[in-house]
């Protein structure tokens, strides 16, 4: 019975993500209300609040879930043996990629916000769900081995860096139309940020 009903939590919370996701599309994050996912879903909005404590929150999953696709080649790539930079550039081009195609600006500068948030719970929580500095540090990892990494910056702090230049570069682009791509933005303070951690 406790396999049977996690399984039909597990299904409702998956009900209710989709839905959310569906009606953020469709109407915009911010006319759409914890009772318009709730109806959706066929739930009640405490049951919405009991998965998800606010709407953000499913933008989180939603972010996590676009990142671990984009992650998928990056692994890939790196078991192969690609340079730890070339696989950088490309986990970057495709996260940048499936963020302004899935989340489209609106979304994306919700996303980002958790990320900022002054409610440091809420904060931590987004760097949780969305653990972009831990890629990073995977995939840096032999340059840091190689001494191609500066000697006096951990691998966490250099890693945590080039991650928050994605944060930026989507803020940026998210909320102020900065014109062009998102790829073409990220990709600009990623070649920034790697000309100040990579050795001499």
């Amino acid at each position: 019975m406790a396999g049977l009903r996690e399984r039909q939590k597990q299904r409702r919370k998956e009900r209710i993500y989709r839905s959310a996701i569906e009606l953020f599309k469709a109407q915009g994050f911010e006319a759409t209300t914890a009772s318009d996912i709730a109806k959706k879903s066929h739930v009640s909005r405490g049951t919405f609040f009991n998965y998800y404590p606010y709407k953000e929150a499913v933008l989180l999953d939603y972010g996590a879930e676009l990142m671990d696709v984009a992650w998928q080649k990056a692994g890939e790539a790196l078991a192969k043996g690609q340079p730890p930079l070339e696989v950088l550039r490309g986990f970057w081009r495709r996260l940048a990629e499936l963020s302004e195609a899935e989340l489209g600006a609106e979304l994306l500068s919700h996303l980002a916000y958790e990320l900022v948030n002054p409610d440091p719970e809420r904060a931590q929580r987004a760097y949780r769900a969305l653990p972009l500095a831990e890629r990073v540090a995977v995939i840096l990892k032999p340059l840091v081995e190689e001494g191609r990494i500066r000697a006096d910056m951990s691998l966490e702090r250099v890693a945590a860096s080039i991650a928050d230049t994605f944060l930026l570069a989507a803020l940026r682009w998210a909320a102020y139309g900065v014109g062009g791509s998102l790829r073409e933005e990220t990709e600009k303070f990623l070649t920034v940020a790697l000309e100040g951690v990579l050795a001499r």
